[in-house]
């Protein structure tokens, strides 16, 4: 058998490291480009096994906090909508649930993007506690990878609560994302924190009006009051049931984090 000299399996070992090194070299700039730039344009970054969203877009500057103006308060509201009322003041991405005698209960909510936010009058036709999911034929149609059913459970876009308007397509919901609170980020849903839109579920009944204000309206002036008022919030159930999807291939993923898909 004839053996090849040591000197050539050394050259050949050197060969190899110098063409994985400068592998390396040439990859790297661009994946860390292509990085920097993702985190300067503010994308949110596609976790494996998740579905893309209508909303790509976050705010790289949020950390979470409600701010003041967004959080649950008794408030002075002078409105002529009868107590029982829902009041959405669109443009100030905030809920007002009338009390009657001047007063009103304030909610932060996130509404509509551009092009997707309305206003008019509806009536709460059904309500659900950890409401299943099938995401509309229009959003379908712009994102043909989506579900077509999801059950209620904690990674539901829909949250602990819905109440759903009129014959539409829209409800008032909760999500599990809260830094979407303020924000113009729905296909035109009204969405509220998981533990706001329990409070009010527990307040509003079948039937009840809403009242959807455009989103170039002037805003409701509204005045936190100083007062001892409890608001409650009837808790959540302890154990919903698991977040099931049916994909379109008949296969099902448990527990997808879909937050902000509607």
């Amino acid at each position: 058998m004839t053996q090849q000299p040591s000197s050539s399996y050394r050259l050949s070992s050197r060969a190899a490291r110098t063409l994985a090194v400068a592998s390396v070299l040439f990859v790297a700039p661009f994946a860390v480009s292509g990085a920097a730039n993702a985190q300067a344009l503010g994308y949110a970054s596609t976790q494996p096994g998740a579905f893309p969203t209508d909303e790509v877009l976050n705010d790289p500057a949020a950390d979470g906090a409600t701010p003041e103006r967004l959080r649950r308060a008794v408030v002075a509201l002078n409105t002529t909508e009868a107590p029982g009322t829902i009041i959405i003041d669109t443009g100030n991405t905030t809920l007002y649930y009338v009390l009657g005698q001047g007063r009103a209960i304030r909610y932060g909510v996130g509404v509509g993007r551009e092009g997707f936010t309305w206003s008019g009058v509806q009536t709460i036709s059904r309500k659900a506690e950890w409401p299943d999911w099938h995401p509309p034929a229009q959003m379908i149609k712009r994102q043909p990878y989506l579900p077509r059913f999801m059950a209620g459970g904690p990674g539901n876009p829909l949250g602990a609560r819905a109440m759903y308007l009129g014959t539409s397509e829209y409800r008032i919901h909760g999500t599990n994302d809260p830094s979407t609170i303020g924000k113009f980020v729905s296909s035109g849903c009204i969405r509220l924190t998981n533990e706001d839109v329990t409070d009010l579920f527990s307040r509003v009944g079948v039937g009840s009006k809403v009242v959807v204000l455009p989103k170039n309206a002037s805003h409701l002036a509204a005045r936190e009051l100083n007062t001892t008022t409890q608001i409650s919030v009837r808790p959540a159930p302890a154990q919903p049931r698991p977040a099931v999807m049916t994909l379109p291939s008949g296969r099902q993923a448990m527990n997808t984090q879909a937050s902000s898909l509607y």
